[in-house]
């Protein structure tokens, strides 16, 4: 009889051993879901240490956890420390990607610069390449890096995902993709070796006077400004104002020649030659070239004689070799200047983020006649 009791005494160590065991996992089980990785280390501690000697190897096996993760638990509730407010230490967990990689950011937008659309101005800027597609170029170059974080990079940069908008016209060039670069190379070249690049383009004619203009303004309740009925130009008032803006891209600066005449190519050219003398000039005084990006219609338009005529007159008075990049069709050419329709024409104003001068050109631009084709 004496035999048999220190086995009876072994069976019930082991049985106890085994419910405490299923108790423990059943409450991890319960619990867990219900906590983050802190608590989830502390509760694993205080039952090692309620079991004692082999208690973190028991709690460990039950929760299906590390030893290191229970004793660490362990030795916080050892140590006293004060509840921390969140999951981790600061500074823990996963780093961004863009933190550990140094040249993912610059990688992403020297792949999304060419091909931005809208208006080169910020704040807004959207790309018509998919983040799948960016994700996966990156990671040919060598940044392993996935669509979401592609995304995520984008919005930080001031990118938004947009809809299509129906803006071509017309049948699409094959190589228009390719003309784009080109322009994008051209650009990069005349900056780079300190030659300046202008972007040019009319702007909404105005007319002049207590005409309706759509946007409100702060005005006292029931006191609205008074205009005239009709929009009909008054020949005997002020007359109409013809903004040509000249965008000056590396200095960031615009210039605005403000017509009353006609929108010409002379008109054109004029405010090109009046911003040189006033701005560019100065800006540049060791300049060899100019590039000029126009649209490819109005009074700066690729089939417009008197634009290349006054352009090869005003390429001989400075000796400087203009170049004109002409966009492809449908493209709207931004020079980041436009004019302030919220208040009424009296007083209308030209907004730009850059900084901007103005010129008053009041000569006559009346059409020229008809130039000849030199062959």
């Amino acid at each position: 009889m004496n035999v048999l009791l220190p086995v009876i005494w072994l069976v019930d160590v082991v049985w106890a051993y085994r419910k405490r065991f299923e108790q423990l996992a059943a409450r991890f089980g319960v619990l867990f879901p219900h906590l983050d990785e802190r608590q989830q280390r502390l509760l694993m501690g205080a039952e090692a240490r309620i079991l004692g000697h082999g208690g973190i190897r028991a709690v460990a096996r039950a929760a299906g956890a590390s030893e290191t993760t229970v004793r660490k638990g362990a030795d916080e509730l050892e140590a006293g420390e004060a509840p921390l407010g969140q999951v981790r230490r600061p500074g823990g967990g996963r780093k961004k990607a863009a933190d550990l990689d140094a040249g993912l950011r610059p990688a992403l937008l020297a792949l999304v610069e060419p091909d931005m659309r809208g208006d080169p101005m910020p704040p807004l800027r959207w790309t018509t390449k998919s983040t799948r597609n960016l994700a996966g170029e990156l990671t040919r170059q060598g940044h392993k890096v996935s669509a979401d974080t592609v995304g995520d990079l984008l919005r930080e940069e001031g990118f938004s995902l947009q809809a299509n908008s129906k803006t071509v016209e017309g049948k699409q060039h094959p190589d228009r993709d390719a003309q784009f670069r080109y322009i994008n190379e051209q650009a990069k070249d005349h900056i780079d070796a300190g030659d300046p690049v202008v972007s040019v383009d009319s702007k909404k004619k105005e007319l002049v006077g207590q005409y309706k203009n759509e946007g409100r303004e702060w005005q006292p309740m029931g006191d609205p400004v008074q205009v005239k009925t009709h929009d009909f130009l008054d020949r005997e008032g002020p007359g109409k104002a013809i903004p040509y803006g000249i965008y000056d891209i590396a200095a960031n600066a615009g210039w605005v020649s403000v017509g009353t005449d006609h929108d010409t190519a002379a008109f054109a050219v004029a405010s090109i030659r009046r911003w040189w003398h006033g701005a560019g000039q100065g800006d540049y005084p060791r300049a060899r070239r100019l590039l000029i990006n126009a649209d490819a219609g109005g009074s700066n338009g690729y089939r417009t004689r008197a634009w290349k005529t006054e352009l090869a007159a005003l390429a001989a008075e400075p000796g400087l070799e203009i170049t004109v990049s002409h966009l492809p069709p449908g493209h709207r050419n931004g020079t980041g200047l436009s004019t302030d329709c919220s208040v009424p024409r009296s007083t209308a104003r030209f907004t730009t983020p850059a900084d901007v001068a103005a010129y008053l050109d009041t000569y006559s631009t009346e059409p020229p006649d008809k130039i000849k084709p030199a062959c």
